[in-house]
């Protein structure tokens, strides 16, 4: 199960890089500089959660266990609501659409990185 997370942990951190380039150097000649922040938070968050993808997918090997496990799964959860929700919302913001129920989906990828954690440590305080 370790290698699943550790190849979407690299796929997702190459996103990262990119997205991080993309704001640094095209975004922030068009997007309001609030709009921007919101970018760059998702952009910090998810990289946060790419090296903690990668810590579970690595400890998966010794800590083989269902809380190990579904920190992975929240981890990556986490990043798609999370991040995401805030990537769409500047998109959104950018093309002037006025959906802004979309940044209620934020809070649960939050929850989900929360839950994680929790997750993790419970997966490293019981071995198998």
């Amino acid at each position: 199960m370790h290698k699943p997370f550790l190849r979407t942990a690299a796929i997702l951190g190459a996103l990262c890089v990119v997205l991080g380039a993309f704001a640094a150097h095209k975004l922030k000649q068009i997007l309001s500089p609030e709009t921007l922040q919101v970018f760059e938070t998702a952009v910090r968050y998810q990289f946060y959660h790419v090296i903690a993808l990668l810590g579970t997918g690595i400890l998966f090997k010794e800590f083989a266990n269902k809380f190990t496990k579904w920190a992975g799964y929240l981890f990556i959860t986490g990043v798609i609501l999370f991040s995401g929700s805030l990537y769409l919302l500047c998109y959104m913001n950018y093309n002037s659409i006025s959906m802004n129920w979309i940044g209620a989906i934020t809070p649960f990828g939050g929850a989900a990185f929360v839950a994680g954690w929790i997750s993790l440590f419970l997966g490293v305080a019981k071995k198998n």
